[in-house]
C-alpha cells in the first residue's frame, strides 16, 4: 500500500512523535510511507532522524510576524492543501485537525478531545472529526468520547512506546549523574506551560512539596506548540512569584538527550487536563521512574496500578512525597506495562485496518 501520514509539525509533540514512529513501522513491514507535514519557522527536517524507507515531504510555512492563532489555522490548512495530492495514496492517515482539514478524505486518529474558544481553531476540530470517513483512537476511553459526543465508532488501537531507548537510558549511570549534577534532585514534567498540561496546578503542588523537601526541584522541558498560551504563560510565572518558587525551565530537549533526563528524575510529573493515552508517562515507566498522574479515566484505562493518581494539587504533593520516598514500589509494574506496547503491533493493527477500509 502507498499510505500517506499527515501532521501539522515537524516539532516534538506527542502527535508527531506517535506519527513518526508509526511511519517507521509501517515502513519495515513492507509498506511504502510518506509522510507529509508543515515546515514551520523555516524547519526543513524533523526534530530527530527518520528512517531512510520513509519518504519526507516537508511543506514550507514561514512565520508571519504579528499573526493570531485563527489566521495562522487557516494558513496552515492552505499551505497542506495546496501541496498535497491524494491521487497518489491508497490511504491517507490525517492525525491532527488541521491535517484533516486539508484533505477531502481521510482515515483520522483522535488523540484526544478538546474545546477550543478560537472560532477557526474550534471549527477546524469540529470539521476534523465529522469529515473522515474512518476513526482510529489510541485508547477506549476517547472512542467512548467520540461515540457519545458524534455516534462515531473508532477503531481502538493503542500507541507504541520505545520502552527499550529508555530503559536503556535508566541504565546508563553516567548519562543520569550529568542531569543530577546539573539539576539536582527534582520532579519533571514534560510539555511546556499550557492549559492541557495542567502546569498551574502543578505548580501548587510543587510549592506545597517544598514545604516538606525544600531540595527538590521542579524541571519542565519542552514547550514547542502552534498555539498562544502567553495569557497563561504569565499567570503561571506570577503565581510563581507569589508562591516564592522558581521552576527550571529547560525549553525543547534534544532527541537523544530526553531519555537520560527522564531517567535521572525522581519522579515524572503528568498532570493533564485532556490525554489520548499518556505517551511521555508511559516512557518515564519504561526508565523506571515513577509517575504520577491525573484522575482520569483514559488514564486509569491506559496506566492501571503502575502509576499514582491524584485530582487536585494537594493530591499531587502528597502521591510525589510518596513516590520520592518509595520510588521502587511500582517500578516492575511501570517498566512491564510500557513493553508491552509495541510500534510494531500499532503498525500491525493499522494495516489490518486499512486493508479492510480498502476492501
Amino acid at each position: 500500500m502507498r499510505i500517506a501520514l499527515l501532521s501539522y509539525s515537524t516539532k516534538p509533540r506527542g502527535g508527531v512523535v506517535h506519527t513518526l514512529a508509526l511511519a517507521e513501522a509501517l515502513a519495515a513491514a513492507g509498506e511504502d510511507v510518506t509522510v507529509w507535514t508543515l515546515g514551520r519557522g523555516g524547519d526543513s527536517g524533523f526534530f530527530r532522524p527518520v528512517d531512510s524507507r520513509v519518504r519526507q515531504r516537508i511543506v514550507p510555512f514561514p512565520d508571519r510576524e504579528g499573526e493570531g492563532v485563527g489566521p495562522r489555522i487557516l494558513r496552515s490548512i492552505d499551505a497542506l492543501r495546496a501541496a498535497f495530492d491524494p491521487a497518489d495514496y491508497h490511504i491517507v492517515h490525517a492525525q491532527d485537525c488541521i491535517s484533516a482539514n486539508a484533505v477531502e478524505r481521510c482515515v483520522r486518529t483522535v488523540h484526544h478531545l478538546d474545546q477550543f474558544t478560537t472560532p477557526e481553531l474550534a471549527a477546524c476540530h469540529e470539521r476534523a472529526i465529522v469529515r473522515p470517513f474512518a476513526h482510529v483512537c489510541v485508547s477506549a476511553a476517547v472512542a467512548e468520547e467520540l461515540r457519545q459526543g458524534w455516534g462515531i465508532k473508532a477503531t481502538v488501537i493503542p500507541n507504541g512506546v520505545d520502552a527499550r531507548r529508555f530503559a536503556q537510558a535508566a541504565e546508563d549511570g553516567p548519562a543520569r549523574r550529568r542531569w543530577q549534577a546539573e539539576l539536582g534532585h527534582y520532579v519533571l514534567a514534560v510539555g511546556g506551560i499550557e492549559p492541557r498540561k495542567g502546569t498551574l496546578d502543578l505548580l501548587e503542588a510543587y510549592a506545597i512539596l517544598r514545604e516538606s523537601d525544600p531540595g527538590v526541584r521542579l524541571v519542565i522541558a519542552g514547550g514547542e506548540t502552534l498555539f498562544d498560551y502567553r495569557d497563561y504563560r504569565a499567570r503561571f510565572d506570577k503565581r510563581a512569584a507569589e508562591l516564592g518558587v522558581e521552576p527550571m525551565m529547560l525549553g525543547p530537549v534534544g532527541h537523544d538527550e530526553l531519555p537520560s533526563l527522564v531517567a535521572a528524575a525522581g519522579v515524572f510529573a503528568f498532570p493533564s487536563t485532556k490525554e489520548g493515552f499518556g505517551l511521555a508517562a508511559m516512557e518515564a515507566l519504561a526508565a523506571g521512574v515513577p509517575v504520577v498522574t491525573r484522575e482520569l479515566p483514559v488514564l486509569r484505562e491506559v496506566f492501571g496500578g503502575a502509576a499514582r493518581f491524584a485530582e487536585d494539587p494537594a493530591g499531587f504533593a502528597t502521591q510525589f512525597r510518596a513516590a520520592l520516598d518509595d520510588p521502587d514500589s511500582l517500578r516492575v509494574a511501570g517498566q512491564t506495562l510500557a513493553a508491552g506496547y509495541s510500534w510494531e503491533k500499532a503498525a500491525s493493527d493499522h494495516v489490518r485496518l486499512y486493508r479492510d477500509l480498502l476492501s
